[in-house]
Formats: C-alpha cells, structure tokens, sequence
C-alpha cells in the first residue's frame, strides 16, 4: 500500500516516529520525510540510517508555511508532533495548545490544500475524560481533525485518528525512568502502586497507525485493545529483571495525573464498533439542527460502561517482564548491566 508513495512523518525525530522509519526504510516506500523542529536529533538520524529514501524538513507544526513546505508530492502524513509532557503542559498550557491544537489544525488544513490522501493524528488515552492541560489540549486535537474530516471529500484528503495508550520505553516514560534509578542506586520513585496503565510497545502502536491506515473512514478514531498493569507491579517487574535492590518510594500521584486511564468513554464505548483486537470510534455526523435531539435520545447510553485501565486485561510481574523483555531497550540495558 506504501509502494512508490511518499509518506511524512510529523514530530518524526520521536520514539514514534523512529519506529514507523524503521518499519518502512526497507520496504519499496519511495521517500519518507522526517519534519521535526530539533536539528540535532535530525542530523544523529541522518548519520545512524544513511539512507536515500530519509529526507529531513526542519520546521514547526505552529507554523503553516513550514509544513506546507514538507508537502509537496506527499501521500500520506502520520502526525506525530505534540507536547506529551502532562507536567511541562501544565505549566505552560497554551505552548500545549499552540502546539497541539494550532499545530493539528495546521496539519490538516495545509494537507487538504496541498492534496495528501491520507491523515493519521496520533491521539492519547488522557484526551478522553482530559483533567490535566496535556489530555484536553490533545481532546481538542481530536474535534479539531473530527471537524475538519466531516467538511473534507473522503475522495480528497481522508483523515483519521488514532488513540493509545502509555507507550512503553519511549522517551521520558517511567519505564527508562526506572531502569536510570536502578542504575544510580536510587530508589525506584512510585506515585501509586495501584494506579493502573494501559501498556504497549511502539511497535503495536505502529500497527494501530497501520490498521487506521487501511481500515478507517474519514473522522474515525481507531482504539487498540491493550492490557494493563499497576505502576507498582511495573515497577516490581523491572527491578526483578535487573536483579535490583533498590528499594521502591511512594511519593504520591502528581498533579494533573488520574489513578486510571481510559481509551473510550462511556459515549463513545456506546458507538463504538468492535472489530476484534481494535475498536473504531465514528464521527458524529449530526448536523447543527439542535431541535431534534430535544426529543430523541438513547437509553442504551444510559447503561454502557467505558474501556479503561481498570477494566481491561491486567498484566501480572511475570506478564509484565515477558513485554518487557521484548522490547530492544529494555534488551540493550540489560545487556550492559550484566556485563558489570
């Protein structure tokens, strides 16, 4: 499906956008356009693939003009850049807006004039019921390209979204957080032992995008199923693979964090359509004639539950070390450790 097109990845110099480069570089994709505003982390990727098919556009999804530029000849766009942090956004509220609901609006808009046939957005499980400036910004994300998908000929640009959950190992995570304590002998800083995540590797949130790529319709947003652990079992497990004695510090939950997260509310959950391992979530195609929904409703609604972490798959230490172990970094740290 790839083959002889020309793909962009947005915020492409992230754990994400790495690990969709890495699926792709050896297939017969024709070009792959990494936009990032960091020169640095461009220029490292440049040298480490050395590769024909990589091309590099420097710019900033707030600004219009340079994302335009990275679109001439593109056919498909994985928009990826955003502000993730929960604690820097809560801080600095409306750099999270500038950049993911400004930027997302940028993006989409710059791919219809410019002709792409696909967008994916990457979405975040803090989006649905958001409390913290990250998820509600990232919630704004998704009415945004909900919006613009509904106004747009799904002949024309198609665009879609995507929503998932703790993405495991990637950059400023928990997960590198503890294995860096392991390392310096520090104890192992828990907010909640039993505050639970979902968790997946980037390349299941690869396959997310993919599975978006192929099966969704304009406005959709797609929902992986995934397990879940508590962050003390998490942290459990990674100091059982490290054969750690590092002792485990509960310091409390941060502000702007939940004790769960949640994939699909209860109104979604309600419309969702189930399609084994992944959900999709249909745009609200209503129009703005108010009256009618005075008299109708649904009692249905009234009953659904919502899919979150709480109520999902949970993962035991021993499940949690098995995907653990399956991940390249997690591999590489130990390898290092033990060579000590």
């Amino acid at each position: 499906m790839f083959e002889n097109k020309t793909l962009l990845i947005t915020g492409g110099t992230g754990s994400f956008g790495n690990a969709v480069m890495n699926r792709f570089l050896d297939s017969n994709i024709k070009e792959i356009r990494i936009f990032s505003r960091d020169e640095k982390k461009q220029d490292d990727m440049r040298k480490k693939y050395n590769n024909d098919k990589l091309k590099f556009y420097i710019g900033d999804v707030r600004d219009i003009n340079s994302v335009k530029n990275a679109m001439y000849g593109v056919d498909y766009i994985f928009h990826a850049a955003a502000l993730k942090q929960v604690p820097s956004c809560e801080f600095f509220p409306m750099e999270a807006v500038k950049t993911n609901v400004l930027g997302t609006d940028n993006v989409v808009t710059a791919a219809v004039e410019m002709g792409v046939k696909k967008v994916i957005c990457l979405s975040t499980d803090k989006a649905a019921y958001p409390i913290n400036a990250m998820g509600i910004s990232k919630a704004m994300m998704e009415k945004v390209f909900v919006a613009k998908a509904k106004t747009v000929s799904d002949e024309n640009t198609m665009i879609c979204g995507t929503r998932y959950g703790n993405v495991m190992a990637s950059r400023g995570s928990v997960i590198p957080l503890f294995i860096e304590q392991i390392k310096t002998g520090k104890p192992l800083t828990v907010t909640d032992p039993g505050m639970t995540r979902f968790l997946m590797s980037l390349e299941e949130a690869v396959e997310l995008v993919i599975f978006a790529f192929q099966n969704a319709k304009a406005g959709d947003i797609m929902v992986q199923k995934s397990p879940a652990s508590t962050v003390g079992d998490l942290a459990q497990a990674v100091k059982e693979l490290f054969d750690a004695k590092n002792e485990i510090h509960v310091i409390g939950t941060r502000h702007g964090e939940k004790r769960y997260e949640t994939l699909l509310t209860k109104e979604e959950y309600h419309v969702a359509k189930d399609m084994g391992d992944f959900y999709r979530v249909p745009a609200d195609t209503r129009d703005l004639n108010y009256d009618k929904y005075f008299v109708e409703g649904s009692e249905q609604l009234t009953k659904e539950g919502e899919y979150n972490s709480d109520n999902t798959q949970r993962l035991s230490v021993e499940q949690i070390k098995e995907k653990l172990l399956a991940l390249d970094y997690v591999q590489e740290e130990l390898e290092v450790w033990n060579r000590k």
